[in-house]
């Protein structure tokens, strides 16, 4: 792919990210094809925002309606999957398979790209929705909903734009490879983005929360290094699973 257009950020790149990052009904717009679509990284955490806004404006209603905090907390999980096609949730539970389940990165990167799911997949899927939905509940019964929920929306899709930058792709299909590497600018700014958004939500006591901001995709990609020596679009995957675990988690420890 031609990687000509060297701006790092322009409006259209939100647009690609939403494309790429979610399911929503966008209209058709024209694509520059000399750009890149790694260079709309950049805007990964704004697809976020707009994804947790969704979530978060359904948990309103049903808050408003006094639906229990556990009912509530499920209902935004169930959102924030509907949204995005459960790519993320696909990623981590394949990931978790490959990475796992296989003793050369040749044979992990087999079972990652196989359709089927298998133990560590399941595993993965039901410990990342219990440690969500257990965060989310208890954020809602102290009445926390909006500013939980798109941080960790906003982060964990940083997070990806990170690993996508730090590591080469490891094998030369799929998504990941045929969407490249951002580069330094876009992940920066991707970085910026996050930065502004966790110090308006929590002042000071969010320098915590961009601390694990930082260290959960340096860990995700210190595995995947180890383990199959590139990312996948599945190691992405995983990776928005686990900060956004990681961050909801830290809210709690900040908040309750």
């Amino acid at each position: 792919m031609d990687n000509s257009d060297t701006t790092p950020a322009k409006a259209e790149d939100i647009w690609v990210a939403l494309g790429l990052l979610t399911r929503l009904p966008l209209p058709q717009r024209e694509w520059n094809g000399t750009r890149g679509a790694a260079k709309a990284a950049w805007a990964y955490p704004v697809a976020g925002l707009v994804v947790g806004l969704l979530a978060c404006a359904l948990g309103a209603v049903l808050t408003r309606f006094s639906l229990p905090a556990g009912m509530t907390a499920a209902a935004i999980l169930l959102a924030l999957s509907l949204l995005t096609g459960a790519m993320h949730e696909d990623g981590l539970a394949d990931a978790a398979d490959g990475l796992w389940g296989g003793n050369t990165p040749e044979r992990r990167l087999h079972i990652m790209k196989d359709s089927h799911i298998g133990a560590y997949g399941v595993i993965a899927l039901i410990t990342g929705f219990a440690l969500r939905w257990s965060a989310l509940a208890a954020l809602l019964t102290a009445g926390w909903l909006w500013t939980p929920v798109l941080v960790a929306a906003i982060t964990s899709r940083a997070a990806m734009a990170y690993v996508m930058d730090a590591l080469p792709n490891a094998r030369s299909s799929g998504l990941s490879s045929l969407t490249g590497r951002p580069g330094k600018p876009a992940t920066r700014i991707a970085a910026g983005i996050t930065a502004v958004a966790v110090l308006l939500g929590f002042g000071f006591s969010g320098l915590w929360l961009l601390a694990v901001a930082i260290l959960t995709p340096f860990l995700c990609a210190t595995v995947a290094r180890h383990k199959i020596g590139g990312q996948t679009g599945d190691i992405l995957g995983a990776t928005q699973q686990a900060t956004e675990i990681t961050v909801l988690g830290t809210i709690c420890v900040l908040l309750l």
